[in-house]
């Protein structure tokens, strides 16, 4: 997959912070060929500086980019979605696939304003795949043939991790591992915090929070056992752990996490329809 990919011409329309982190992904791993790859951002200064860091086409022009492009990833926001693919359509040909990153977007107001039968793949990758560690969620289209979906989900296993679901799963999951990572975020900080208060330096505190919170997520996903079966053989009786956990209990940590990725499910429904 890696050779035919490496064969293909690459459009990727808003290389800004998400498309951004994809395309350098790309471009290091050799996925793509640079000479084969046109990116674009809405300002020239940036494009200039863009070109110039990465060693491939940068432009402002959507519909030269894609002409004669393989796989079109769509990277711009949401709410400009439309008028993008409005500017694009007539340089796509029946057999460029449409990859698109847009928050909200279905696949069917993707095909709507393409017409004809281009086949499109919709996916939400989040930040982490700047380290290799992102976790994408990917569904197709009604145009998009199998091996559309395995091409897209190389590109994202490429920075992480796939999984492909229904697409009225999609929201969740951008409420869930998209934003998740902010959530993450947060609570981490909190830990080096608590570090600081028992009385840690700060960059150690910081170092054992972030280490921990990223060795807790690699036993779950190379044992696959329950976290909560793992949560169980940390707390030993009368020790330690057991009084930090009901103090989590107490603070109402599981339903205060639970509303936030439901609160944010919800937006991602959203998104599309302001302006």
């Amino acid at each position: 997959m890696g050779k035919k990919l490496n064969e293909q011409k690459l459009a990727v329309l808003g290389a800004g912070k998400l498309g951004g982190i994809l395309l350098r992904a790309y471009l290091k791993q050799g996925l793509f060929a640079a000479k084969r790859v046109t990116a674009t951002v809405r300002h020239a200064e940036k494009a200039a500086a863009q070109s110039k860091a990465l060693g491939v086409r940068v432009t402002t022009e959507n519909r030269e980019a894609v002409r004669g492009a393989d796989i079109v990833l769509l990277g711009v926001k949401p709410q400009v979605v439309g008028e993008v693919l409005k500017e694009i359509r007539p340089e796509l040909g029946p057999k460029t696939l449409v990859i698109s990153v847009a928050a909200s977007v279905p696949t069917s107001y993707i095909e709507q304003h393409l017409g004809g039968k281009i086949p499109v793949v919709r996916a939400m990758p989040n930040t982490c795949s700047v380290v290799g560690c992102g976790m994408t969620g990917i569904c197709r289209g009604t145009h998009a043939t199998e091996a559309d979906l395995e091409t897209a989900r190389a590109m994202f296993d490429a920075v992480g991790r796939t999984v492909v679901v229904d697409e009225k799963h999609m929201d969740a999951v951008t409420g869930l591992s998209a934003s998740g990572p902010a959530f993450a975020y947060i609570i981490l900080e909190s830990f080096a915090e608590a570090g600081v208060k028992v009385g840690l330096p700060r960059d150690v505190a910081t170092l054992l929070a972030a280490q921990m919170m990223k060795g807790a997520a690699s036993v779950v996903l190379e044992t696959g056992d329950h976290p909560a079966l793992l949560k169980d053989s940390v707390t030993t009786p009368a020790g330690c752990t057991i009084d930090g956990i009901m103090e989590l209990e107490e603070g109402k940590l599981r339903v205060t996490l639970i509303k936030a990725v439901v609160k944010a499910t919800h937006r991602a429904g959203e998104l599309l329809f302001e302006k």
